[in-house]
């Protein structure tokens, strides 16, 4: 601990913004955010080969409405409604988002620049919006004569 009584990643959680994914564990910052107050969500971005995946998969993390469009700007209006929904605000983590993947490398960026668009808006309104992403690079090339499976192995 610091002499102000916070851990490193308790101030960057104050900060918001964009926290380093491999310095973190998402256990550790789950915990972390939840001793500061703020709400933690988890997206699985892992089975996400487009865009419209990697929305589903934040959409579902945080319980967007039904009505949810895919598109950038709705993900930028959802997230900061979700923000002020919560009292102190939101911690967004992405796992495995494929960004190395060709459909999604673009998309990946973006993602990350709403998300930081997001943290502005967060600070402007007295709320704060971390977020860490868990770049995976590219999904294997599927291979020729084996059908590809994308259920949830392990039993949901």
């Amino acid at each position: 601990m610091t002499r102000s009584g916070l851990s490193p990643l308790q101030k960057q959680l104050q900060r918001g913004g964009v926290l380093d994914s491999s310095a973190h564990a998402p256990d550790a910052l789950a915990d972390a955010a939840r001793e500061q107050g703020l709400a933690f969500f988890s997206a699985d971005c892992d089975r996400a080969r487009s865009r419209s995946a990697a929305m589903r998969a934040i959409a579902k993390a945080v319980d967007f409405p039904e009505f949810f469009g895919g598109s950038f700007d709705a993900l930028y209006d959802c997230l900061c409604d979700t923000v002020l929904d919560q009292k102190g605000g939101v911690v967004l983590w992405l796992e495995k988002l494929h960004s190395g993947d060709p459909a999604l490398k673009d998309d990946a960026k973006r993602i990350e620049t709403v998300c930081g668009d997001v943290a502005d808006f967060a600070k402007e309104n007295g709320r704060v919006f971390a977020f860490a992403i868990s770049h995976a690079g590219r999904h294997p090339d599927p291979v020729p004569g084996e059908a590809q499976s994308w259920s949830a192995t392990g039993g949901d």
